[in-house]
Formats: structure tokens, sequence, C-alpha cells
């Protein structure tokens, strides 16, 4: 009997794990499922260029796994009982369970609405590709002089309030930033952010909390009223709370616990990749949710479950977070190296270069999707029967 691995969701981390998995893994051993509710690959990293109007190539996933014996269930994740080794599902077939021996946990994550009122009923997100499309129809209803205001100063709210005020220059685009606008910065990237700000019109609220989203307005902590037709949420990302009502250690934040090798401190059949895993970096602390993370999990997570399956010594992929990239709109960009402390360098990238190092990474990371099994070796690893047969739980 084949070994099972149900890799959950399709995303960065999910996708490569798989494609990882199957390039490297004997089919006469391993039989590899991906569930994923979405038929197509989404571009998580370019989904508020998919809201400011821009078109997005879109690839199946049927085609991107086709050849690599790799099955695909389109299909949302709805529970889980790691007891039982099952994951209980809802598709166009309805209702359904599947059973694994190893289970790569990679859902992702959504909008964090932190309990605001009024976000969930008024509020838009580009934290997927069902909800950027909504704001862009939402945005292409309004037309020029409307405003729109983007809630959050890290990355995603920065890239998003840059990308529509570039994109679509008849808006009125604001940003609401609890703190200082690049406050974790470089000091002459703080400015480059700042002069981009100012280039493109985008309006800056400093020391804004928003403590409610209202048609037509957002309200802030100290009842000052912004009017905005649109409001976009970007401050933060949140998991869904399948893995903590399943039983698994999890952290305050609701993900996954996970050791060195990506594995469940809990439940030594499930590994966990991207924003879903807490795993502790190098420095000591927590990964940030990121795509930078998704790759250092997946690629952790993906060796670790083949080098116990095979019987090898588990390798060890550096958990090191070195910096940001930010777009700002298509043609300006920065790039700030940290530190161990997170800190910020006094280098940093920034303008055209920065711009087309993102363009590079962005295009390096979707062929890499789109050819999961590329450089296939005509013969693939043998799973070690006494570590790899399906129903038998891996040791450590």
């Amino acid at each position: 009997m084949k070994h099972r691995i149900v890799v959950l969701g399709a995303g960065y981390a999910g996708a490569f794990a798989a494609g990882n998995l199957a390039r490297r893994l004997s089919p006469a051993d391993t039989e590899i499922t991906v569930v994923n509710a979405s038929p197509d690959f989404v571009e998580r990293m370019r989904l508020h260029q998919v809201a400011a109007g821009q078109d997005i190539a879109r690839r199946k996933l049927a085609d991107v796994f086709a050849g690599t014996g790799i099955r695909l269930r389109l299909a949302r994740v709805t529970g889980l009982d790691p007891e039982r080794r099952t994951v209980a599902v809802t598709g166009e077939d309805g209702p359904g369970h599947l059973s694994y021996d190893t289970l790569l946990y990679a859902l992702g994550s959504s909008a964090a609405h932190h309990g605001v009122p009024g976000v969930a009923e008024y509020g838009f997100d580009v934290t997927g590709l069902g909800s950027a499309l909504r704001l862009r129809e939402r945005l292409d209803d309004l037309g020029d002089g409307g405003s729109v205001l983007v809630v959050g100063e890290g990355l995603t709210g920065i890239e998003t309030a840059t990308e529509l005020a570039e994109s679509r220059p008849g808006l009125s685009v604001a940003l609401a930033a609890r703190g200082e606008l690049g406050a974790w910065l470089s000091p002459k990237a703080r400015r480059h952010l700042r002069e981009a700000f100012d280039r493109l019109g985008v309006t800056v609220h400093e020391h804004t909390a928003v403590a409610a989203v209202e048609p037509g307005r957002a309200i802030t902590a100290d009842g000052t009223v912004l009017p905005a037709e649109v409001t976009v949420w970007s401050a933060g990302f949140a998991v869904h709370p399948i893995a903590a009502a399943a039983g698994l250690k999890v952290a305050a934040t609701g993900q996954i616990v996970v050791d060195e090798s990506m594995r469940s401190v809990s439940h030594p059949d499930v590994y966990a990749a991207g924003d879903c895993a807490y795993a502790i970096g190098e420095n000591g602390r927590p990964l940030p949710m990121s795509c930078a993370s998704a790759g250092l999990t997946n690629m952790q997570a993906t060796g670790a479950i083949i080098a116990r399956l095979t019987g090898d010594e588990v390798p060890a992929t550096g958990l090191k977070y070195v910096g940001n990239h930010i777009s700002l709109g298509r043609r300006d960009a920065i790039f700030q190296m940290v530190g161990e402390d997170v800190r910020s360098k006094p280098w940093y990238l920034g303008g055209r270069k920065a711009a087309r190092l993102k363009s590079g990474i962005l295009k390096g990371a979707e062929w890499g999707i789109a050819h999961p099994t590329f450089g296939l070796p005509k013969r693939r690893r043998r799973l070690d029967p006494a570590s790899g047969r399906a129903g038998v739980r891996i040791a450590a």
C-alpha cells in the first residue's frame, strides 16, 4: 500500500512543496494529493495589481500538475481529525473525507479584522483572488474622483496604496498608519518611500488607528472621521481556525507550532508551511507571514518529509529572514535588508533597479510553480519500509 501524502493548499508554499515531493519521491511508493478550493494558482504577491485593474495571467492547477502524478482535489477544507488522520472537504461532489499518512498543512492566511466593527461588512482586501476582483469591480464603478482609504502601513498596505494611485490617477488615495510611515525602514529608504507617496499623491494619516468602518467613511480611535467611499483593509493576516479546532498545538495567532523541521510538536504526522506555520527563525523570533517565509518553510518541510520517509538524516534549511521587497507601483520599489535583530540595515536598493529585481523574483516564482517537477530525475527515491509505509507513524 502506498504512503499517502496530502497537501492542503496550493499557494506558494503548498504548490512548491507538492512539486518538490513529486520530483524526489518514487510514485511506486507514494501517492500525493493536493487539496485546493480554487482551480487556479493565485499569485498572491500580485493581487494588489489585480485590484488596481491590471490583467494577470491565470494558470490552471490542473495544467500545473499535469504529468507529475500529483492528484488534484478541488475542494474546500472544512475540518481535520489528526487522530484518525482524515481531512474533511467539500466541493462540487459534495462533502467527503481524505485519509493521509503524512499531512502538509499550507492553507495560508486571510485578512485579520481584529474585531473592528464594519470591516467584514464594508471593507475590502487583497488577500484572495475573489476579494481582489471585488475591489476591482467596486473601483470600476467608483470611477474618477472617488476616495479610497487603505488601512495598514505594512507591506500590503504600502503596495496597495501606491499601486492604486499609479494605476488609477483619478482616485483620491489615502493611507492610515497606526504609527509613522515606514518607521521600520532605514532613514534613506524611509525618505525614498515618502517621496514616492508624494509623487503619487497619496495622503498619509500617521498615528491613526481605525476603530470602525462605515459606509462612505472610517472612524478613528479618537473619533475623527476619514471620508472614504472605499476602505481597503490591510492591517495584518489571520489563519483559519481549523488547526486549533482539530486539537493541534497552536500559538496565540492560531498558527501551528512546529519544530525546526516544520513538524507539528503535538502531532508528528502533520507538517506546516507558509503563513499557517509558527516557525522560529535563526534569530529566535517567529518568522513573519510572508512569501519569503513560505519559501523557507516549504523547503524545510519537504526536505524533512522526504528524509524521514527514506531513512535519511533530516536536512536543516536556514530560516533566516533577510529583508523586505516593497513595490511602489510598476516602476519603483524598495529592497531593504534587515539584520538578525530584524532591524533595517543602512543599505537599501530603490527605484527602477529594485522594481526590476522584484519583477524578476515574481517571474521566477511563477515559473517555478508552472514547472513543479523541473529537473525530474530518471530514478526517484524509494521509501524505507521501516519508516514510510502507509499506516506507520513516522518516528523522529
